[in-house]
């Protein structure tokens, strides 16, 4: 049981690993990335969907995202989609795509971006916190339960303690990279 703990937290914490780097590939770093726009809710006939699931994605040179919809009729929807969010690129309708310009990044643009890695890094970090709290009271209940010695809940929670840090450090050297990305001139 006591091993159990730990295998099933570790998947855990790949995923939330998984999840900030899935955000940041949606981070804008003045290169035209299909990421930055993929998972944009569009209003798709009344249900919100993502824009990959409707439209090719396509970024033909460094600094231009180009979204072909399989049906025209949501070109507008797109459109309004792209707008509303936060990415900060003006879509440009021609005819049957969506031409979305990359410009490149100010300064101020690229410390609020820089700031934004920061953040879900921090987001990241805390859910692995919390998913070695949730381990740890879970070796601390089978301790008093009897179904663990002292000595075993202490070599777990050392061990749960190190697998932590491997996660945190991850997390750690992807948002550095990340960071330095983002600053790129």
């Amino acid at each position: 049981m006591v091993h159990e703990a730990l295998t099933e937290i570790e998947p855990k914490m790949q995923r939330a690993v998984g999840a900030m780097e899935r955000d940041f590939a949606g981070i804008r770093t003045g290169r035209a990335s299909s990421a930055l726009v993929e998972r944009i809710p569009v209003d798709y006939y009344g249900t919100a969907t993502p824009l990959n699931q409707i439209a090719g994605i396509s970024t033909p040179d460094a600094h231009l995202i180009v979204i072909q919809p399989w049906d025209r009729s949501v070109l507008s929807a797109i459109e309004k989609a792209i707008t509303r969010s936060d990415i900060g690129l003006v879509p440009n309708v021609d005819g049957t795509v969506v031409r979305l310009s990359v410009p490149p990044l100010t300064e101020e643009r690229r410390r609020e971006m820089v700031k934004q890695v920061r953040r879900r890094a921090e987001e990241a970090r805390v859910e692995i916190r919390n998913h070695r709290r949730e381990a740890a009271d879970t070796l601390k209940k089978a301790l008093r339960d009897g179904s663990l010695s002292e000595d075993e809940e202490h070599r777990e929670l050392d061990s749960l303690q190190r697998l932590t840090d491997r996660y945190v450090d991850a997390v750690d050297g992807r948002a550095e990279r990340k960071e330095e990305e983002v600053m790129e001139v």
